[in-house]
């Protein structure tokens, strides 16, 4: 009896030993291996299509020294951002696995006089000054043979664009220089200097800090002003961005045309109201916009047309604003583009998701026959165009008499082909030009020295909005113990970057920045918010209009008179009729009241439903399955 007992204990002893063994070895394999599972929707946690592509074609080494101060302090902020770090070398990991021999990773752990601050400090690393602690290094240098890139401090608000980042500075340092591109643009988007003589005397210094847009583009490319006035854009310019040129000259427009027929790419933000242009407005009229920005004299040459009082109104994209008393309106003319608005089709569009377009025009008409139109954002055809300055002072009005075209409108094209000039018999010629002497004969020289079109296919892109790049409708301030950080609302900046990238470098990079921003919206109840408008609308706009013919039938009988003497007396008749028209008068108001609140708490009703629903949904179904799983443990112990 003890003999089996021993041999009892010895088997289950050499069985723990070597589940535990094959446990160990288990997890050695995995370990090894790295296997993870991505559950989120747009594979976050994944390197991307573009970022692999990136670092198989690599022929150089690349060395990427990653710096994290290990000190002993616990503040709340050291403890953050240790955790982000985690996060850091975790996708570091990743690279290394793609890249193979290729990346080299270097971990460096900074303290103070040390060799790693020396390493850090010649690479460029900053240290962030926090509470409790000297100095917290938090960043990361790429090293291809001589070029060096640094990424001074991994903000975590950068969290989502960390893939980018890095994967950026590997191509750039890769690539020694830069490629250039021209801005040009009336309104203050490199930025204002401050007025000191305007501060000294207690009024506001007007000075402004540049576009983000302006300052994620400096990290790619050389950025250049070019003024509004120009009459050639410099060669060195590969790419020029247009925004919101508003009263830009036919020199001006002859210079971008003549850019074109010499092989430059041109991207341009027309508008219809720009809301960012506030260089003429005063106090009272601070959120009236600056009016409309065209490029006529090119567009008709294109064949296309873009109405500068037009914008489009979307009952499936509209957003909600928040009014003077702080309570939500309806702004069907600010449009919040899902996945479904946008060109799946297209590398620079096909991953994106959330784009604001504030106040938006439409770009119509048919291209010539030498150019292929592409469009990369649309309207939903639940949408129409609208006043655009009645768009900008009323959704509620837009929303009344609302009328679905039933067309998708192009919101942002890309013209190809060959590009024949806009200005056939030569440059422009100025006022002052127009009476000089025949015998100089200044346009035949002109005419002879212009370029009539492109050697080979080209690209232009045009958006109807400026506004999708004005910092308060694309970035988010956020104060914290870093200081002021900023945070994407959108993917306003990351559709621009693609286009620009896609225009003049390495396409596989829009697949790493298309995954930043990813909206979710509700999209099902949008639709049913629609059909419940449209249900409720009509009826709205059929009561409006009897309350409206009541109150103008009343105010005809008060006006007619017998004669002069009794201008104010009524007859039995018209007495009874104008009692009878105000009974009417009223019951139509109440009715008009009963089914607004009706609309209202039908909305109301249905956003409840789905917030319960998503508060309980899971809370629900794991007490359901505690439930299921003790019956059956219970049946099983009384089986016993």
């Amino acid at each position: 009896m003890q003999k089996k007992s021993l041999q009892t204990i010895l088997y289950s002893t050499i069985g723990v030993l070597v589940m535990l063994g094959i446990l160990i070895l288990l997890n050695f394999i995995a370990g090894a291996a790295r296997a993870r599972l991505d559950l989120t929707q747009e594979k976050a946690f994944t390197l991307s299509a573009g970022t692999k592509a990136i670092l198989k074609k690599l022929d150089t080494p690349v060395t990427i020294r990653f710096y994290c101060t290990q000190s002993e302090s616990a503040t709340p902020e050291t403890v953050f951002l240790k955790g982000y770090a985690r996060k850091v070398e975790d996708l570091l990991a990743e690279y290394h696995q793609v890249g193979g021999s290729k990346i080299k990773i270097e971990k460096y752990d900074p303290q103070p006089d040390s060799d790693a601050e020396d390493s850090a400090r010649l690479d460029g690393i900053e240290p962030q000054a926090l509470a409790g602690a000297e100095g917290f290094y938090l960043g990361v240098a790429v090293k291809c043979a001589d070029d060096l890139q640094s990424i001074p401090f991994l903000a975590p608000n950068r969290e989502r664009l960390l893939e980018y980042d890095l994967t950026r500075a590997i191509v750039r340092s890769e690539t020694s220089e830069k490629p250039t591109i021209g801005l040009m643009s009336p309104l203050p988007v490199f930025g204002m200097p401050s007025n000191p003589m305007m501060q000294q005397m207690g009024q506001p210094a007007g000075g402004s800090q540049p576009w983000t847009i302006v300052n994620e583009l400096k990290n790619d490319f050389n950025v250049k002003r070019v003024g509004m006035d120009i009459d050639k854009v410099d060669d060195d310019i590969k790419l020029l961005l247009v925004i919101a040129p508003k009263d830009i000259t036919d020199k001006a427009q002859y210079a971008i045309d003549q850019f074109i027929m010499r092989g430059g790419k041109l991207v341009a933000f027309l508008d219809a109201q720009c809301l960012a242009d506030q260089r003429q407005q005063n106090q009272m009229m601070a959120n009236m916009g600056g009016g409309g920005s065209s490029l006529d004299k090119l567009l008709k040459a294109w064949g296309i047309q873009f109405d500068t009082g037009k914008v489009v109104a979307d009952l499936k994209f509209k957003m909600q604003l928040r009014g003077r008393s702080g309570e939500p309106q309806e702004a069907p003319a600010w449009l919040g583009l899902t996945s479904d608005a946008v060109n799946k089709d297209d590398v620079a569009t096909s991953q994106l998701d959330n784009i604001w377009l504030p106040l938006c025009g439409a770009f119509t008409g048919t291209p010539v026959a030498w150019l292929k139109e592409t469009v990369l954002l649309h309207s939903s055809k639940d949408s129409q165009l609208v006043e655009a300055m009645l768009a900008n002072l009323s959704g509620e009005n837009i929303m009344k008499e609302f009328k679905p075209s039933g067309v998708n409108y192009s919101l942002a094209i890309r013209l190809t082909g060959k590009f024949k000039t806009a200005f056939p018999d030569g440059a422009p010629q100025e006022k002052k030009d127009e009476k000089a002497d025949g015998d100089k004969k200044p346009d035949e020289k002109k005419a002879g020295d212009s370029l009539k079109e492109t050697k080979g296919d080209n690209a232009v892109v045009l958006f109807g909005d400026a506004d999708m790049l004005y910092d308060p409708f694309t970035m988010r301030r956020i104060d914290s113990p870093f200081g002021a950080l900023q945070m994407a609302m959108n993917a306003n900046l990351n559709l621009v970057q693609n286009v620009v990238e896609q225009m003049t470098g390495d396409s596989n990079l829009i697949a790493v920045r298309s995954r930043a921003a990813l909206a979710r919206p509700f999209t099902r109840v949008k639709e049913m918010e629609t059909a419940a408008n449209e249900k409720f609308q009509s009826e709205i706009k059929r009561l409006e209009e009897s309350a409206a013919d009541s109150q103008r039938k009343i105010n005809e009988m008060q006006a007619q008179k017998k004669d002069k003497d009794q201008r104010f007396i009524l007859s039995p008749e018209q007495r009874t009729e104008l009692e009878k028209l105000r009974k009417e008068e009223v019951e139509t108001r109440k009715h008009l009241k009963q089914v607004q609140k009706d609309l209202r708490k039908e909305v109301v009703s249905l956003q409840t439903r789905l917030k319960w629903i998503n508060i309980l949904a899971v809370p629900l179904a794991v007490t359901a399955t505690g439930i299921v799983i003790a019956i059956v443990n219970r049946r099983k112990t009384s089986a016993k």
